[in-house]
């Protein structure tokens, strides 16, 4: 869908200026960077948009798009227009168009808004988001320098500034952008992962090991940082750490509180905002707003599988197990191999305490998705439940497999052992998952469990 891409982007420094570290100056960043100013050139400051072709887009989305420029073509037929208000009508409109992946128009958008409000940095940051999509990383540097010069305090543009630095394989300027970052606040996470990323690209492993980890303790869900960390500890010649951090890698990446892009991921009236926004809602314990935001969703995209199993879920989260199911149940009947509409039917069925059902259910996901570890863990779990302890080793010892830091299976495999009388290996199983999982409270206990 449109837009998804988009929506989809300490104490080291307390050190550093206790052995006399200080801030550069402002104009110190910004001047060094190599742009020659093309990426904040404009062609006009009120000159009107021409819209592209709108034809691929959602009825709503394209009214979006429509009122927005409706609302600029007013504004610029008002020759006393304030300045500020015709560059916010720009700056709106940039904003749709970008989030509908109309990218040129929405550049035209912003450079006109920079034109008219050149103190206002919002437009210098949506352009410099824009650019470094697109991949041309020194247009979004100059940029990002741009919008941090306007705002110095802002630590998202920091961090952007310095990641799109690092990717031009500049990583003393980056390095420069992350410790500014890190005087404001010096336990965030993604700044000090561009530390250690940068630390790791001028080859001193062991200043990259000290801030990557830092990183990780600040922000445990960043499991990208397990792949820089184990090319850090392969340069120091530790095969042993390398090994288990490429065994932990993932996809979480080190956050950064990004207000602009939080406005951004919300601004087409879609499916997928309204998924956004349910899921943030849901996270913040609000399942009546999550239901809310899913239906209307889903008014805008009856057959997507993935909502009607995201209000599913809130239902069931809100104490409405029926209602629950009859959202996984349409779910199947339009998508008959969406697994996670399976597993939520699984896990109504267990909490309720169907389990040869939910043993069903769990195994149906699995037969859809053999990949879907927690749809695995909770076929073994019902098969353990049932008598079926044999049978269910198999589907932990493959979880485990593919996710050694998958504690619940762990748990599984160990209680299924324990339970076929194998007591020896069970012991041998937990060690090995302590091994991975040092101190994790589920895994100590049954370790007091088996003595």
């Amino acid at each position: 869908m449109k837009g998804r891409r988009l929506a989809t982007w300490s104490l080291a420094c307390a050190a550093a200026l206790a052995a006399g570290c200080t801030a550069p100056e402002e104009s110190a960043l910004v001047s060094r960077l190599p742009g020659d100013g093309r990426a904040m050139r404009a062609g006009g400051p009120r000159q009107p948009i021409v819209l592209p072709d709108l034809s691929g887009v959602a009825a709503s989305v394209e009214r979006q798009v429509r009122e927005r420029h409706a609302r600029l073509d007013a504004m610029l037929a008002e020759p006393a227009a304030p300045a500020a208000d015709v560059a916010g009508a720009f700056g709106e409109l940039g904003l749709v168009l970008m989030a509908a992946e109309y990218h040129e128009a929405a550049a035209d958008c912003f450079r006109s808004a920079m034109d008219l409000a050149p103190d206002e940095m919002r437009w210098p940051y949506y352009l410099g988001q824009l650019h470094a999509v697109e991949g041309d990383r020194a247009a979004a540097a100059e940029l990002f320098a741009r919008a941090h010069e306007l705002r110095p305090t802002d630590l998202a543009a920091l961090v952007r500034l310095g990641d799109t630095l690092l990717d031009q394989s500049r990583p003393d300027a980056a390095e420069e952008a992350f410790m500014r970052a890190l005087t404001l606040d010096s336990g965030l996470a993604a700044a000090l992962a561009g530390m250690g990323r940068a630390a790791l690209a001028k080859g001193e492993p062991s200043r990259a090991v000290d801030y990557l980890t830092r990183a990780l303790s600040a922000d445990g869900r960043a499991t990208s940082l397990h792949y820089p960390l184990a090319m850090a500890y392969r340069q120091l010649g530790d095969l042993g750490a390398a090994e288990a951090h490429l065994r932990r890698r993932g996809g979480g990446v080190a956050a950064v509180p990004d207000p602009l892009m939080d406005v951004y991921s919300e601004v087409l009236e879609s499916a997928l905002t309204y998924e956004t926004r349910g899921l943030r809602a849901l996270q913040n314990g609000e399942p009546a707003a999550a239901e809310d935001l899913f239906r209307r969703g889903l008014e805008l995209a009856p057959d997507d599988p993935a909502l009607r199993h995201r209000l599913g879920t809130a239902l069931m989260i809100a104490g409405d197990p029926a209602g629950a199911i009859e959202q996984f149940e349409e779910t199947i009947r339009r998508s008959p191999d969406f697994a996670r509409a399976h597993f939520g039917l699984g896990m109504v069925a267990r909490l309720e305490g169907r389990l040869p059902e939910a043993a069903e259910r769990f195994g149906a996901a699995v037969e859809h998705q053999p990949d879907y570890l927690e749809a695995r863990v909770g076929l073994a779990d019902a098969l353990r439940a049932t008598g079926r302890a044999e049978a269910a080793l198999g589907h932990y010892r493959q979880v485990v497999a593919a996710d050694p830091r998958f504690a619940d299976a762990w748990a599984g495999y160990v209680m299924a052992l324990a339970g076929l009388g194998r007591v020896g290996e069970a012991r041998d199983r937990l060690a090995e998952a302590l091994s991975i999982l040092p101190g994790h409270p589920q895994l100590t206990g049954l370790r007091a469990q088996l003595r």
